[in-house]
């Protein structure tokens, strides 16, 4: 599916989220990126074979406390 050179990480490989995206909708909160990979902005994915990335949003650094 990937045109690009070098080409984009496949939808089963693990920096997946970094292929290029050919349909990007804010408004609807998702992207498709090149390699079929549906990206939500809640940081969830449905594989292009329909297996579901649950979100996996970072902490906020608000809410890290440090001890000292």
């Amino acid at each position: 599916m990937c045109q690009h050179q070098p080409p984009c990480p496949t939808a089963d490989s693990a920096d997946r989220e970094a292929a290029h995206p050919v349909a990007h909708h804010p408004e609807q909160g998702w992207s498709l990126l090149c390699n079929g990979v549906l990206l939500f902005e809640d940081t969830g994915e449905l594989l292009p074979d329909g297996q579901i990335i649950a979100p996996h949003k970072p902490l906020s650094t608000r809410h890290i406390i440090t001890a000292a």
